[in-house]
Formats: C-alpha cells, sequence, structure tokens
C-alpha cells in the first residue's frame, strides 16, 4: 500500500511496525478527543496554520510521524523535488491514517498533512508565519511560545513545536544550510535563511527555557524608495536627495537603533549604484539584497570547535582593499572594522556605505569613534575625528516610532572640523506633529533650507546638479507651506 507512488516502502508495509501500531487502543483514544478542536476554529479568525492544537492533537500527530519513519525510504525521497516529495509524503500519511483507523475531520486531515511536510522537508511548524509577507520578525522562545511582529507590534501566536528538541532539530537544520552549528559547545548562532531573513539562534545552556530562535524576515517584494515615499517614510524630495546621494559616490552611514530599517534603507540606496561598478559587501550574516551584475558577496566565519579558522568582519574589510573594489559595504559596523572602512572610504573608495546603532546622527559618529578606540588604536581622538570628517560624506538616520511606523528622521552632511568638534548640518528633519485619533503619528518631512550642500561639487561631476536644485527648491517651498 505505501509504495505504490514508488520504492518508498516495503511491499509488506502492512506488516511493518506501522502497521503493527493500528490496533484498537490508539483508535479508541483519538476518536473523541480528535473532534473536539473543530468548535473552536469556527470563532478564531487566527490563520489555520497558527491556532493552538490540542496536547492530543500532538500525539497523534507524533504517532503518525513515527510510523512514517519508519517506513518511508529518506535516501529515495531525497532525490525527488519538494513538490513531489510532499504528495508522496502526502500519500503514505494517508494510507498510516486509514490503517490506524484516526478520526478526524477533512480540514484536521489536511492541517495535519502540511504540518507533518513541513518537518520533514521544511522548517516545521515555522512554515505558515515563513509564507506571511506581513509578518517582520517571528520570535520562538522555548517550545511553547511564538511571537511575531506585524505592522510594527507585537503579537502572541498559537504555534507551538512538540518539544523543544524538536526547535532544535529546526534550529540546526537552518544553520547547517550556511556551514554553522549551535550546540552546547557552540550555543550563539548567526545564520540566514535561502531568501536572505536573518536568523539568530542562542541554545541552551545559555538560553534558560529551551532554545531561542529569532527571524528577521524579508519581504520577498523589495522595497523601493518610491515606495518608501508611498508609506510616508520620506517625502518624495527627500527620496530625489537619497537617490542622488547614491549615484554621486557620497560615502553613507544609515543609522538607527533596532528594527529601525536600516538594511532595508541600505538596500534601497545601493539600487542607484551603477551597473558597470564592482561592489563588495561583507557582512556576518549575507542578507543584502544587490541588483548589480557586478557583486562579491562576502560573510564571516565563527571558530570551529578547536577555536580556529575565525573569520572576522575586519579581515573581510581589509581583503576586500585588495580585489579591486570600487565599492564596500558593510553590512554592520560594530566593532575595529570601523577603522578599515574609514580608511577605504578615504582612499579611492567614494560611494561606500555601511550601517551601525545609534540614535542620532551626532551619537553615530560617536560610536564610530568609540569603535576605533576600543580596536586598541592609540590614536588622539582629534585624529579620529579628523578621519571621520575625510571619509564620510552624509549619515541618514532611521526610526521606528511609537507607533510602529518607520521614518526617515534626519539626512545630515558632515561638513568639517571647528576646533575638535566635528560639525554637521541636516538636510530634512522630521517633525512629529501629534496624533490622529486611532493612535498613528502624523508628522512631516521639512527642509533646513541648505541652499547648496557639501555635495554639490560632486553632484556637478556626475550631472545631478539641476535635479538637486529642483529637490531643494521643491523642499523649500513645502517648508513655507508646512501642513500641505
Amino acid at each position: 500500500m505505501f509504495g505504490k507512488r514508488g520504492n518508498f516502502g516495503s511491499g509488506e508495509a502492512k506488516q511493518t511496525p506501522a502497521a503493527v501500531a493500528a490496533a484498537p487502543k490508539p483508535v479508541a483514544q483519538p476518536a473523541p478527543q480528535a473532534s473536539a478542536p473543530p468548535a473552536q476554529p469556527r470563532q478564531d479568525t487566527t490563520p489555520a496554520g497558527e491556532r493552538r492544537k490540542s496536547d492530543n492533537y500532538y500525539d497523534v500527530k507524533s504517532s503518525i510521524f513515527s510510523a512514517l519513519i519508519e517506513t518511508i525510504d529518506l535516501s529515495q525521497l531525497a532525490k525527488l523535488d519538494a513538490e513531489s516529495a510532499r504528495e508522496e509524503i502526502r500519500d503514505i500519511v494517508n494510507d498510516i491514517i486509514a490503517l490506524k483507523a484516526v478520526v478526524m475531520s477533512i480540514s484536521e486531515q489536511e492541517e495535519l498533512l502540511d504540518d507533518i511536510c513541513n518537518d520533514v522537508l521544511g522548517y516545521g511548524p515555522l512554515e505558515p508565519l515563513l509564507a506571511r509577507d506581513d509578518i517582520a520578525d517571528i520570535m520562538v522562545n522555548g517550545a511553547d511560545t511564538t511571537f511575531i511582529e506585524v505592522a510594527g507590534k507585537m503579537q502572541k501566536t498559537g504555534i507551538r513545536f512538540r518539544d523543544n528538541m524538536q526547535l532544535m532539530n529546526i534550529c540546526q537544520r537552518i544553520v547547517s544550510q550556511v556551514g554553522r552549528r549551535v550546540d552546547e559547545a557552540s550555543p550563539i548562532c548567526d545564520a540566514r535563511l535561502p531568501d536572505g531573513s536573518r536568523v539568530n539562534v542562542i541554545a541552551p545552556p545559555l538560553a534558560i527555557d529551551g532554545p531561542t530562535l529569532t527571524i528577521r524576515k524579508f519581504k520577498k517584494d523589495k522595497l523601493t524608495l518610491p515606495q518608501l515615499v508611498t508609506f510616508g517614510s520620506i517625502s518624495p524630495e527627500g527620496a530625489t536627495i537619497l537617490e542622488i546621494i547614491g549615484r554621486v559616490r557620497c560615502n553613507v552611514i544609515v543609522s538607527g537603533g533596532t528594527g529601525s530599517g536600516k538594511t532595508t534603507l541600505l538596500n534601497c540606496l545601493t539600487r542607484y549604484i551603477d551597473t558597470t561598478e564592482r561592489i563588495i559587501t561583507c557582512e556576518d550574516a549575507a542578507e543584502l539584497q544587490l541588483q548589480q551584475p557586478h557583486v562579491v558577496r562576502l560573510e564571516t566565519r565563527p571558530p570551529n570547535l578547536e577555536g580556529e579558522g575565525q573569520v572576522t568582519m575586519r579581515d573581510l574589510v581589509k581583503n576586500c582593499l585588495r580585489m579591486r573594489p570600487e565599492r564596500i559595504i558593510v553590512g554592520e559596523v560594530r566593532g575595529p572594522e570601523a577603522f578599515d572602512l574609514l580608511q577605504a572610504m578615504n582612499t579611492g573608495h567614494d560611494g561606500s556605505m555601511g550601517t551601525l546603532h545609534a540614535n542620532s546622527p551626532r551619537e553615530a559618529l560617536s560610536r564610530v569613534e568609540s569603535m576605533i578606540t576600543m580596536g586598541g588604536y592609540s590614536l588622539p581622538s582629534r585624529t579620529i575625528r579628523e578621519m571621520l570628517v575625510a571619509s564620510v560624506d552624509v549619515i541618514v538616520q532611521a526610526a521606528r516610532l511609537r507607533d510602529g511606523s518607520r521614518r526617515i528622521t534626519h539626512i545630515t552632511e558632515v561638513v568639517g572640523m571647528e576646533g575638535d568638534v566635528i560639525v554637521t548640518q541636516d538636510l530634512f528633519l522630521y517633525e512629529m506633529l501629534g496624533e490622529d485619533e486611532h493612535g498613528k503619528i502624523i508628522g512631516r518631512h521639512r527642509s533646513t533650507g541648505i541652499g547648496r550642500p557639501r555635495f554639490w561639487d560632486r553632484a556637478r561631476y556626475y550631472n545631478e546638479e539641476k535635479r538637486l536644485a529642483a529637490a531643494l527648491d521643491a523642499a523649500e517651498v513645502d517648508e513655507r507651506n508646512p501642513f500641505a
């Protein structure tokens, strides 16, 4: 019966342990309890894959899953494409359900089939969450608790795992795809999913209540600056300024807090890099999605079991300089690699970019200075600041507001130095004016009236002078009519 679609089960499947398990005992208990859950979904608006399932459901699923593993030939299954493998598993599970005479509604049976297919081929209970494009973050706090972020707000879901072992196996499956591991010897790991979504795993004994998995999802449709304008993250004039900044090879630091949209904004800026330029990206977990044809993607590597073989971000940035780059893009600057990035920006690699965590442009400059100092460089503060002024042209500040919306709050130029103080000037600012009856923040982007930015000559060199002037003029008109 199990071999009807191929050699995935033995011809004597009825005599296997899976068939022996089809005794009256498991039939009598699942039947009355398995019919109870359908009463709740009629009032539950949560998607089917996210409803909290009963303990009995997991007992039935565990029994059927064990029978499936005993029956199926995994080596043959691995030779099939994903869709064929899913169909084969569904056929065998249907046969096992029939043998065990488990009483289930059609919707429950479909849900069980999907769950088991996801366990074997995908990421188990995470699959329905990963399939939703409106979810920004998935946070799994042990086997029984899963939160998601939708529209900037945290929500608890009914998703749960069979136990911490199943959750740990899924974590292992994710990190092994990029050649990493997570176990007691190495309980912290950064990785990524095939679509570029960022993954962090921290396992026991460091995570007391079971493995903790955090996924920062990437949208399937990559955001663009025009879309950010539609969402109100930036004004049309501000978007034009950012586009020109990307085109004319300004050195840019994108600054912001956690979850403020730094990587998304960096992706938007890189869309305006010329297709003829050689770009090299350096990241801890590769998540940037550049569209140019000439891109080299580099990723750090953690140490092996013997504590050797580690490749740090600084190693990657230093090696970039030997690879004939035209632009270097660092996914996140968080350590002494800040010094090497500034060196690159100041030695012929104009248009380099990076992100860092800071709450304002002024704080971003202070953080770069602190990171260089912590790297062991015994340089005077003035020397570091002079290097900053010579290297960084623009700081773009992103923020996540209390209503969950993301806004670009500053476009700030690094102008020069007065004494020992770095001088900056804001081109655009975001002002909060209040909130509406739904709690959504009302604000506006305004120009500060800077007639000629510091990168004006650079814009003229790239024939962007007229567009820059037009954007600044239009922004000044909006400034005179603040509620337009």
